[in-house]
Order: C-alpha cells, then structure tokens, then sequence
C-alpha cells in the first residue's frame, strides 16, 4: 500500500472516530426538538418530524437557569483566577531552578494530578467542615477545584516556560533589572499565549465541575449548571426533550468558546512541544 492510500485510511479512521465520539452532542440537540412519543419511538427517527422551539425558553424559565449558569461562571472564573495566579508562579520555579526540591515538587504535582476527586471529597469536605469554610459553600468549591486543577496547569504552562530561552532573562539581569521585574517584563510576556490557552481550559473544565458541587452546596440557589441538571433525573423521568433542552444549553457556550479560539488553543498546547 502506498503512502497517499495509507493517509486517507488514517484520513477515514480519525474522522470515523470523531463520528463515534461526536454522535452523542448530535443526538443530544436533535431529541431536545423531538416530541415525548417521538423520543420513544421504534424504530429512532434521526431527525425530528416537527421542530418544536417553545421547550428552550420553557426550560430556561421553569428551571431558573440563569442562576444556575451564573454559578457555574463564578465557580470557574474563580477556579481559573486562583489556578493562573499561583499556578504560573510555580510552573516558573520549576521551569527554571533545578534541584532535588524542585524534582520533589514536580513529582507531587503530577501525583496530584493522579488523584480523582471521587476521591478527595470526602476528605475536603470534613477538612471544610472543621475550618468553618462549609458556611461559603461556593468559596470552598472554588478552592478544592482549583487544587484539582493546578497540576494539569503547572504541567503544561511550565513546558511553555522552558521555550523562554534563558539568555533574555540574564540580559535583563544584567542591565540591572531583578529576577521578578526580569519576569513580568521579559518572561510572562513571552509565554502569555500558553498561560492563555491554559487559562481557557481550566476554566472550561471548571464550568463542568459536579462532584465538589453537588456534595458541598446544598443550597439550590447557589449550585451550578451541573447540579441543577440532576434535578431531572429520578426513578420515574420521562422528560427527555426538557433535560436535552436543558443540557443544550449548558454546552452550547463552552462548545462556542472552543470553535471560536480552537486555533490559539492548539498552538499555545504546542509551544512547548519544541524547545
């Protein structure tokens, strides 16, 4: 087989892939339009017969989802502002200064990483508890999310770190500027399209946060998007279209935000491929 023919079979693998892993965004909108005996239909229709708009803002308005996607925004924006302030600073260090600490350090970080928050709420939620923090439901999801964030952040935005050749930094230094003023001025500048795009991931990713949600804030009027979609689900749920129409709406901004910046994405996560 020749060159060009095995392409376009990795060509026809990928895109079948991305079928696969795709067909369930797609069925989710398209059942979101379809009436209750259509959903339950056999054999399935791939499209709906009769487009039916009025159940988006019904669900908009009968499960107050503005206060739900105004507290999955406060969630992640203070997730992404805690992770980039620390995180960026330790990825620095890391980056740049080694020794047997530092090696320790990077190891802990990526065992984080390992750690899944099924895992760890349990453990946070008493830890909260004996600190008073349960009191600010949605300050302490904000801080166990960003610890469960931070070392995929510090991972990569140090790889983005060790792209900055040194020498510009030890110019700085020797036209008498210090090691901070060299790296707000020199450094950060040099590396911001990958503390960027990892900013919009991590915030992506927080935007979807369920788990700490959903065991710590017990008040409705303060849970996110995420939790506020479990209250369809239960034994007798036969609302499909309203939880379709519902989860539509909570994608669709994150899936919007994706395509529209997909290109700065896939280049800040490949800067530091190179160095």
């Amino acid at each position: 087989m020749t060159r060009p023919y095995i392409q376009w079979l990795l060509v026809a693998v990928a895109l079948g892939l991305a079928a696969v892993y795709l067909f369930p965004l797609y069925w989710m909108y398209i059942t979101s339009f379809k009436s209750g005996s259509e959903i339950f239909a056999n054999p399935p229709t791939f499209w709906p017969r009769e487009i039916d708009l009025s159940i988006y803002p019904n669900v908009w308005t009968r499960r107050t989802m503005h206060v739900f996607l105004w507290n999955s925004t406060l969630i992640a924006a203070g997730v992404t502002a805690i992770t980039v302030i620390f995180g960026t600073g330790c990825a620095y260090v890391l980056a740049r200064y080694r020794s047997v600490w530092v090696d320790i350090g990077l190891f802990s970080v990526l065992m984080l990483q390992v750690l899944p928050a099924s895992v760890m709420v349990t453990p946070l939620f008493v830890a909260f508890s004996q600190l008073g923090l349960l009191s600010f439901p949605r300050s302490a999801v904000v801080l166990a999310a960003a610890a469960k964030a931070m070392p995929f952040f510090v991972v990569l935005v140090r790889a983005t770190f060790m792209t900055v050749p040194r020498e510009l930094e030890e110019a700085a230094l020797v036209d008498g500027n210090s090691r901070v003023g060299a790296f707000f001025s020199i450094v950060l500048p040099l590396a911001r399209n990958g503390i960027l795009v990892c900013a919009i991931l991590t915030f992506m990713s927080s935007f979807g946060e369920y788990i700490y949600s959903k065991s710590i804030i017990q008040d409705p009027a303060l849970q996110p998007a995420s939790v506020g979609l479990s209250g369809f689900l239960g034994p007798n749920s036969t609302d499909w279209n309203s939880i379709m129409a519902y989860s539509a709406i909570y994608v669709t901004p994150i899936l919007a935000v994706f395509v529209l910046l997909q290109r700065r994405i896939v280049s800040g996560l490949t800067s530091g491929a190179l160095k």
